[in-house]
């Protein structure tokens, strides 16, 4: 009888009496910054990205938070985050230039999408583009399209769950110049199929190299080309992604 009592207690202080489960600690932290001004497709995009892993953190057990605080951006507040996201915008002052740097070299990881990761030749950051594997924007088509993807590799735990090719819903596709694929620590996971070509009606993409996801392997990092316009969520197989790849960054040992 005493002991029959002892597993009833013990089971009720690990279980409630209601039958639910004590909550789980979470398994990482995830901040993503963004902006509501400027371009109106990359605010649209950045509100919708927003439900859409809040939505994952409380279905794969991690925390996320969001701010347009670009000035919280410092050593202080990165060390309590594992994966930061830049969903429509990037660090602009040196301060916050310095930050990413030393926040990247001792080991945090990034999720880029689109607008993140522009830079050209007024942009002064040099690291970044070696970050980037080199890239530097070259030229966009117009207007936002749905195109053809290749998946290079499936094998790789953010693509694991795609097809060969797959159709991504309307977007505005980057082309860099050189491309990342040239950098021998940089891994391509998407390709824009060459079928595409030419893409875009004001401005047209006639042909060339242009990777969509790829981590400089030097780096816990992905970056990927979508993020532009209100229908980027529209895919059932490109949510995979997403979901794939902040579970990737946030749980590497």
């Amino acid at each position: 009888m005493i002991r029959a009592l002892f597993i009833f207690l013990l089971g009720s202080m690990l279980f409630p009496v209601d039958g639910t489960a004590p909550p789980q600690a979470v398994s990482f932290r995830v901040l993503a910054f963004y902006t509501d001004k400027g371009e109106q497709d990359h605010i649209d995009f950045a509100k919708q990205a927003l439900p859409f892993f809040e939505g994952l953190a409380r279905k794969d057990n991690f925390e996320f938070q969001a701010t347009t605080r670009w000035e919280d951006w410092n050593a202080e507040n990165l060390k309590n985050f594992q994966v930061i996201l830049w969903l429509n915008d990037f660090a602009h002052t040196a301060e916050q230039r310095k930050a990413f740097e030393d926040y990247m070299k001792g080991g945090g990881s990034w999720l880029g999408f689109h607008v993140s990761a522009y830079n050209d030749r007024d942009t002064g950051w040099p690291w970044f583009v070696d970050f980037l594997g080199g890239a530097v924007f070259y030229g966009n088509n117009w207007p936002p399209l749905p195109a053809t993807i290749v998946v290079d590799d499936r094998t790789h735990p953010v693509t694991r769950h795609l097809p060969a090719t797959f159709t991504s819903p309307a977007n505005e596709w980057y082309i860099w110049k050189p491309s990342p694929r040239l950098d021998k620590q940089v891994k391509v996971l998407l390709t824009l199929d060459p079928k595409n070509y030419p893409i875009g009606l004001k401005d047209t993409i006639t042909g060339g190299d242009l990777p969509v996801a790829w981590t400089n392997t030097r780096y816990r990092m992905m970056y990927m080309n979508m993020g532009h316009g209100d229908k980027i969520f529209t895919s059932n197989e490109q949510n995979l992604l997403f979901e794939d790849a902040v579970l990737w960054l946030g749980r590497r040992k």
